[in-house]
């Protein structure tokens, strides 16, 4: 199996949302990419310009940031020949790896405008570097820069930032200094195709947690009706477990649970309600053993809301 280290530039309207077309904020005008072995070493790299037919005009933070004039991209082949030969060149056996999550979706956000297949497969799993970063040197939650990070593992910065094919170089150059056998687990999941069908939901068990992305729904409303995904089993042993603190809003669109297995002890329960692509909600949850102290936080957590939500109340009663 190969990696694709893939990295993107792209351009957007010059006058911002009031030009943008709909569904099409960005569209890619660089694909930069290399291809490492299993010791993740470079075998190739693929570079091409994009000639752009929807935003011909750069606008001003592109122009600052990737340092391009037009003149660069008028003699440019298009989106669907550069694609397709990308395609091509990364082979058959391969897992996507990305500095964040956002290039996979403006991909495959730009072969759906374009009316290209989408070949990768559904669901798509790919490496997250930043997370897998994180993971191993700091928290697992904070994100740092492409920058940042090489200056943290003191890698030599003899080439630019913020073109495509010198950020996948530098992207492979962590990758390489990464211990693998520790975070090679942790495979990060696309949302822009989601699963159609209940038999097609997603449920990922990893070492310190488990994740199951739902089917597209109708509302948030219908999603926590629906037992299956607010139900709450133990992903080291299967049981099924009983809530201790039931399902309550926790911010946002994020809620919250607290469950009990008698052989592993306390789980904490999150689901998440995100916007899908083509309309409609889904949900990620995700379920993690926690110690009692941070059962008894998650406890307190739930009374602090009520206590808020039952002043809310009164005030606006008062009012």
């Amino acid at each position: 199996m190969n990696y694709i280290v893939l990295d993107l530039e792209w351009n957007q309207s010059p006058r911002g949302k009031a030009g943008e077309r709909p569904g099409f904020p960005f569209e890619i005008i660089e694909i930069g990419a290399v291809k490492l072995n299993e010791e993740r070493k470079i075998s190739s790299r693929f570079h091409e310009m994009i000639k752009p037919s929807v935003y011909r005009q750069l606008h001003y933070k592109t122009k600052e940031i990737l340092q391009m004039d037009m003149k660069e991209l008028r003699s440019a082949r298009s989106f669907r020949e550069v694609i397709s030969d990308f395609f091509d060149w990364c082979g058959e056996d391969y897992v996507m790896c990305t500095w964040g999550s956002m290039d996979l979706t403006e991909l495959q956000r730009n072969l759906k405008y374009f009316r290209v297949t989408n070949p990768m497969k559904k669901p798509l799993l790919y490496y997250d570097i930043q997370k897998l970063f994180s993971l191993l040197y700091e928290d697992g939650k904070s994100r740092r820069s492409l920058k940042d990070a090489v200056e943290y593992l003191g890698i030599r910065e003899d080439i630019p930032f913020h073109r495509a094919l010198d950020d996948t170089l530098y992207t492979a150059k962590i990758m390489e200094k990464m211990d693998m056998e520790k975070v090679g687990q942790y495979l990060s999941v696309d949302y822009f195709r989601l699963p159609e069908k209940r038999e097609e939901e997603l449920h990922i068990v990893f070492d310190r947690y488990a994740k199951d992305v739902s089917r597209v729904f109708a509302t948030r409303e219908h999603i926590m009706e629906d037992k299956e995904i607010t139900s709450t089993k133990c992903y080291l042993c299967g049981r099924s477990l009983r809530k201790k603190v039931r399902w309550f809003p926790a911010g946002g669109k994020n809620y919250l649970c607290l469950a009990y297995c008698q052989e592993h002890g306390y789980m904490k329960g999150k689901l998440r309600l995100k916007k899908a692509e083509k309309g409609g909600v889904f949900a990620v949850k995700t379920l993690k053993l926690i110690s009692e102290a941070e059962a008894q936080e998650l406890r307190l957590r739930k009374k602090e809301l009520a206590k808020k939500k039952r002043i809310k109340a009164k005030l606006k009663e008062s009012e």
